[in-house]
């Protein structure tokens, strides 16, 4: 048995090292800043309220920028073998991973069930094209080559949908009795053990090596 496994405490069990925590709290404080901005920018009735349009676009492009930083100085001064084993994780879809998505939530999961795994693929696309349509978009304030078709439409779209897997999260994190408890593993690092036996248990069977 790994040491990640060994309680930490006793009843509980370490589920997130440090360095996944503070990245996980980096992009969630992040987006939060972007979303409250860009809505700013976004919805006129917002804008005249607030006023100081350009100092809200610069919080909005200086924010984005920050964001990119810092997860990566923290990838790369933290704990990278964490990181790499929770990419590893992420990445490995097996049957119990398509059985709990096709509705079978009983099938043993590991340290990231598959709707984990889904949210974060999704998550890491969607920060992606974020920046990637944003970047477009400051440049093409500047020089007209950048200015592409639907970049606009695709920094929205992307902005509707990422509030509805925000609000799914939060419900899950906050409200939803058998899963609230996880909200604990990613603010302090660990979890009860009975709780993570029963929600991911080839984890804890050594099936998924967890943090180290």
């Amino acid at each position: 048995m790994t040491e990640a496994l060994a309680p930490s405490r006793a009843g509980y069990v370490e589920r997130f090292t440090l360095t996944e925590r503070l990245l996980h709290w980096v992009h969630a404080t992040a987006f939060l800043v972007l979303l409250a901005s860009g809505l700013v920018l976004y919805i006129p009735a917002l804008s005249g309220a607030v006023g100081r349009r350009p100092l809200v676009k610069e919080v909005h492009f200086v924010t984005a920028l920050s964001w990119l930083g810092l997860m990566i100085l923290i990838a790369l001064l933290g704990n990278r073998r964490a990181v790499r084993a929770t990419i590893r994780e992420i990445e490995l879809f097996d049957r119990d991973d398509l059985r709990f998505l096709a509705g079978h939530t009983a099938a043993p999961q590991g340290r990231f069930n598959a709707g984990q795994k889904v949210n974060a693929v999704i998550t890491a696309a969607f920060a992606s094209l974020f920046f990637i349509s944003g970047m477009l978009l400051w440049l093409g304030e500047h020089d007209t080559r950048f200015r592409l078709g639907g970049t606009i439409y695709l920094h929205d779209l992307l902005m509707y949908v990422s509030v509805v897997i925000v609000l799914g999260h939060l419900y899950l994190a906050l409200i939803h009795p058998s899963t609230r408890h996880s909200l604990r593993g990613i603010i302090r690092g660990t979890v009860r053990e009975d709780w993570a036996l029963e929600h991911h248990a080839k984890w804890r069977a050594g099936s998924s090596q967890g943090p180290s």
